[in-house]
C-alpha cells in the first residue's frame, strides 16, 4: 500500500523572504492609506510537487502604491465593502467517520481531533453535520423507533451510543467546547413511506407527517440529553434523488407545506424555534426553484433560516452552477446560504495523491463564498482505507483516510486546501471584496472579528506567477507556485 507523506504543518516557521520590502510599483499614491505600511503579511502556502502544506513561506510588508498597470497581475482587496457573515466551516461526523475513528489507536485519535478541530495547531473546524438515523455512510440501515410506532414511544438513539455520540463529544471538546452541529435525515422509517423501504426514494405518507415532525424533536432532545447541542436541522437530505441508499422524495411544494404545516410549528411548540432550519439540502441545479417556492410563502419562510446545497449537479459536465447560488443570494438576501455536502466520489486508493482533488475544493469554496455562502460543510471527515464503511458500496474520498489494520493516516491535499479557509476565516468574519486581474488566480477575502484580514489566492495554472496584493493604495509582491493555494493573513 502506497504511503502518503504527512508533513509537519503548523510548526514550520520560515524566515521572512528576501522580497519583504520589494516595491511592487515604484511610484506612490497620494490618497489616505487605511492599511498602515508597517502592517505585516504572513503568507501560508500549499503547493503541488513541494513539501509545502499550510507552511509559512514569507513575511511581507506593504509599500505605498499607485495605479497598477495591465501587465502586472494584481489581486485587489477592498476592505470597505462588506458582505455575508461567516457562520463556520467544517465537515460531517457520520457513522462511517465515527466507526473508523473508534478502530484506531488512541494516539491516532488524538492526532485526528487536533488536526481537524484545534484552531491553533489544526485547521480549526467550527461547524459539523451529522445524520439522523442511517445513511449510506453507515454500516447498515437502522431506525430509532420500532415498527409502526407512530407515537414514537420506543424512540431511542442507543445505536449511536456505541460510536457516533462518543466521537461527536470528543470533537466538541477538541474544538474548545463549542462546535455548531446540525443534523439531516436521509429517510423516515420504512413503514412511514409509500414504498415501505428506507432505500430507493419513496415518499413520506401524509398520515405520518406529524409523527415524522415529532421525530426531529425527539432526536434533538435525545442528543441534547447526551450533552450534544443541536444548532440546526435540514429538512431532508437530497429530496429530489431516488438513491439505492436511504432517500426520500419531496417536491418543492411538498417540502414547503411540510415546513409550514408540520415541522415549523412542531419545533416552535417544543420551544425549539432557535434551531436553524435549512431547506433543500441538495444540488445547485434546482436551488433557485426550491428557494423561490419555499421562501415566497411567508408562512413557510418564517421558519427557514437558510437554503442548503451540494455540489454533485455537474461534476463531469459543462461546469459548476455557481451563479445559481448567487441568484438565491440576490433574491433572498435575508436568508442564509449553507453548503451542506460535497465529496469526491468513486474511491480509488491509488489516486489519493491526485492534486486535482484539492483544486476542486478550492474552486468550489472560493466561488461559493464569493456568491454569498455563509457556511461550508465537507462530507465525511474520516474514512477507512476502502473509502467506507458504507453499506451500499458507495465508496468515496475524504480529506483524511485511515488504515484501520495498521493505524496509518493518509492526508489528502483536500485537507490542506480546506484548511486554507477554515483555519484563517473564523466564525463572525465578514467577506470583503477580492478581485483578481488574472483568470489563473482565484481569490476571496474576509476580515475577522479581531481585525485580521485573510486573503485566499489559488493558482490553478502550470505557471509560477508573481502578483501584487493591493489593498487601499498599498501593495506587496507575492509569488504563487504552480498549482498552489495561499492564504495571506494581514495582522
Amino acid at each position: 500500500m502506497k504511503q502518503l507523506l504527512f508533513y509537519s504543518v503548523f510548526f514550520v516557521q520560515f524566515a521572512p523572504g528576501s522580497g519583504s520590502n520589494n516595491n511592487y510599483i515604484s511610484y506612490h499614491s497620494t490618497h489616505h492609506m487605511s492599511i498602515p505600511a508597517e502592517k505585516k503579511i504572513i503568507v501560508y502556502t500549499t503547493a503541488d510537487s513541494t513539501n509545502l502544506r499550510l507552511t509559512i513561506t514569507d513575511t511581507l510588508f506593504f509599500t505605498p502604491t499607485g495605479q497598477p498597470f495591465e501587465d502586472q497581475p494584481t489581486v485587489f482587496v477592498d476592505t470597505s465593502k462588506k458582505f455575508q457573515t461567516i457562520v463556520g466551516i467544517g465537515g460531517s461526523l457520520t457513522d462511517a467517520a465515527a466507526e473508523t475513528f473508534a478502530r484506531l489507536p488512541e494516539a491516532k485519535q488524538k492526532e485526528i481531533l487536533k488536526r481537524y478541530f484545534d484552531p491553533k495547531e489544526g485547521i480549526g473546524y467550527s461547524l459539523a453535520r451529522t445524520n439522523i438515523a442511517s445513511c449510506d455512510f453507515s454500516s447498515s440501515s437502522y431506525a430509532y423507533v420500532a415498527e409502526n410506532d407512530a407515537s414514537l414511544k420506543t424512540f431511542s438513539v442507543q445505536h449511536d451510543e456505541q460510536f457516533r455520540i462518543p466521537f461527536i463529544k470528543k470533537a466538541i471538546a477538541a474544538a474548545g467546547g463549542t462546535l455548531l452541529l446540525y443534523a439531516s435525515p436521509w429517510s423516515p422509517p420504512a413503514w412511514m413511506k409509500d414504498n415501505n423501504n428506507v432505500l430507493q426514494g419513496g415518499k413520506l405518507k401524509p398520515a405520518y407527517y406529524q409523527s415524522w415532525a415529532n421525530h426531529y424533536v425527539k432526536f434533538i432532545e435525545a442528543y441534547e440529553k447526551q450533552a450534544i447541542p443541536i444548532w440546526g436541522l435540514t429538512v431532508q437530505n437530497e429530496p429530489m434523488a431516488k438513491q439505492r441508499w436511504e432517500s426520500c422524495i419531496y417536491t418543492a411544494e411538498e417540502e414547503r407545506d411540510f415546513i409550514k404545516n408540520f415541522l415549523g410549528p412542531t419545533l416552535k411548540k417544543a420551544g425549539m424555534s432557535e434551531k436553524k432550519l435549512i431547506a433543500w439540502d441538495h444540488n445547485r441545479d434546482l436551488i433557485y426553484q426550491r428557494a423561490n417556492t419555499i421562501l415566497s410563502d411567508q408562512e413557510a419562510a418564517k421558519y427557514v433560516w437558510g437554503i442548503g446545497f451540494h455540489w454533485y449537479e455537474d461534476w463531469t459536465g459543462g461546469g459548476k452552477l455557481f451563479d445559481n447560488v448567487k441568484r438565491v443570494a440576490e433574491a433572498y438576501p435575508n436568508t442564509n446560504l449553507i453548503f451542506t455536502e460535497g465529496c469526491l466520489e468513486r474511491f480509488d486508493f491509488n489516486r489519493i495523491n491526485d492534486w486535482k482533488w484539492g483544486e476542486a475544493y478550492g474552486r468550489n469554496m472560493i466561488n461559493d463564498f464569493n456568491n454569498g455562502t455563509a457556511a461550508w460543510t465537507d462530507w465525511n471527515i474520516l474514512l477507512d482505507e476502502n473509502g467506507g464503511p458504507n453499506h451500499v458500496s458507495n465508496f468515496c474520498f475524504a480529506p483524511m483516510h485511515a488504515n484501520v489494520q495498521t493505524g496509518e493516516l493518509y492526508f489528502l491535499n483536500t485537507f490542506y486546501y480546506i484548511g486554507h479557509f477554515s483555519k484563517f476565516i473564523r466564525p463572525g468574519a465578514r467577506r470583503i471584496i477580492s478581485s483578481s486581474s488574472r483568470g489563473q488566480l482565484l481569490t476571496t477575502a474576509f476580515v475577522n472579528k479581531d481585525g485580521k484580514i485573510a486573503v485566499v489566492v489559488m493558482n490553478q495554472s502550470n505557471d509560477r506567477l508573481q502578483y501584487g496584493l493591493w489593498i487601499d493604495g498599498q501593495s506587496a509582491k507575492i509569488t504563487s507556485p504552480p498549482h498552489s493555494i495561499q492564504t495571506m493573513v494581514i495582522e
